[in-house]
């Protein structure tokens, strides 16, 4: 074999071993940030959403509305302790509606969807602040966005009696629809009160329409701003 023939393959084979273990070295380095990204997803997530617990907290047998096939969502009974105050019992529940579905199949909200407040109006009014993955991640279409909405009102209302409505914002902001079809300007009932006339909506999506409310914020909560509600659009 002639010399010149012996040393380029001799470059050729420390090349290739060269290339190896750089290709060996970027793939730890790779493991390595996935890591440190899920760390800093998971210290983020710590931070906005600490486990809600007071001394106050009791078990209780809730009834958290999961899905149950296509287009429904039913009730399944579980055991929270919950605390006596009605916000951070609220926030209890809607917690456990986001984290603790028991199947894939049962999950109405995305699972990285994180309750950025709740709070309740003198009046019985309860808003319901979520990041903005709750719209992002949630797939487009009236199924899917109905039963998320669905299981949001059917958790309050079946667990908070006190509570008359609820509004829905997006990262502090009202939006028009949740992801391109149920709409999220008006406000969805809860428990009316017996006397309170209301044009009750005749399914999820369309929300009953409200005279215009003067927002006043509970003692020690600022609930971000809200639009008035004097007319509400239909779904599409």
């Amino acid at each position: 074999m002639p010399r010149n023939l012996k040393i380029v393959i001799g470059i050729l084979a420390v090349a290739v071993i060269i290339g190896l273990i750089s290709l060996g070295s970027l793939r730890n380095h790779m493991k390595g940030l996935d890591v440190t990204q899920s760390t800093e997803e998971q210290a983020r997530r710590a931070v906005l959403e600490p486990p809600i617990s007071t001394p106050t907290d009791q078990p209780v047998e809730a009834k958290i509305f999961w899905a149950a096939g296509a287009g429904k969502v039913a009730p399944v009974e579980i055991e929270l302790p919950l605390s006596a105050d009605p916000v951070e019992r609220s926030e209890q529940l809607l917690q456990a509606l986001i984290a603790n579905p028991s199947t894939a199949d049962q999950r109405t909200l995305p699972a990285s969807t994180t309750l950025l407040g709740f709070y309740i109006l003198p009046d019985g009014t309860a808003v319901a602040d979520f990041s903005d993955s709750l719209a992002s991640e949630l797939p487009s279409g009236i199924l899917s966005e109905s039963m998320a909405v669905d299981s949001i009102v059917r958790t309050l209302a079946a667990n908070m009696p006190q509570l008359r409505r609820l509004k829905i914002l997006i990262h502090g902001q009202e939006v028009d629809t949740l992801a391109g079809h149920v709409d999220l300007t008006g406000f969805f009932d809860l428990n009316p009160a017996p006397a309170q006339q209301t044009s009750t909506a005749s399914a999820v999506g369309e929300p009953a329409a409200n005279s215009e409310m003067n927002v006043t914020a509970p003692s020690g909560a600022s609930p971000p701003a809200l639009a008035s509600a004097s007319q509400t659009k239909p779904s599409h």
